[in-house]
């Protein structure tokens, strides 16, 4: 599959873990409200990546990556 359908799914994989390590910074800080923030930030994220790596899967399996190639660089 291209690089780039993989670093859509992988950069919010990314995301997620930042927003929860900020989340738990925070939590530390006695920021729950900030940490509960950062934490639906973080589930956000992580829920994305899944949805776009099904999606590689589902196409992959069908073998129609390369037709969606640009519309996911574009995201």
């Amino acid at each position: 599959m291209p690089t780039t359908q993989h670093s859509a799914a992988a950069e919010r994989h990314m995301q997620a873990a930042h927003a929860h390590e900020a989340a738990a910074a925070s939590h530390n800080m006695n920021d729950h409200l900030g940490a509960h923030e950062q934490s639906m930030q973080a589930m956000e994220h992580a829920r994305e990546a899944h949805r776009l790596s099904e999606e590689l899967a589902k196409l992959s399996k069908e073998g129609k990556v390369a037709a969606v190639s640009k519309e996911l660089e574009t995201r």
